[in-house]
């Protein structure tokens, strides 16, 4: 696999986790798409293998790291917030902001 094709691979892993974990979220799908091709175009023109590399394997831990930490506070009927983490997030600790935090983003 050459390198122009490792790297397609790896923004679109990067891209599928943020789709997965922001489902249902058009701010934070949008933002964190626009963010993850930023990420990508900065490092469009490294040449380094040894760069190169390294770019990649952070894309690989951002595509687990979102896929595994991140887990999104829903709004309940209630009016407070509820996190219901998946499968992928078996045996991750996860910290749950407060209600305070929460409220400065809806």
């Amino acid at each position: 696999m050459t390198m122009g094709s490792e790297a397609l691979s790896a923004y679109r892993a990067v891209l599928r986790a943020t789709r997965k974990t922001f489902a249902g979220d058009t701010l934070m799908l949008r933002e964190s798409a626009a963010e993850v091709r930023k990420k990508f175009e900065e490092n469009r023109h490294v040449t380094s293998p040894a760069d190169l590399s390294s770019l990649l394997e952070e894309a690989r831990e951002a595509s687990q790291f979102i896929s595994t930490m991140i887990v999104q506070a829903k709004l309940n009927e209630r009016g407070g917030y509820e996190v219901k983490p998946g499968k992928d997030h078996a045996g991750a600790t996860l910290e749950v902001p407060s209600e305070e935090i929460l409220k400065k983003f809806s």
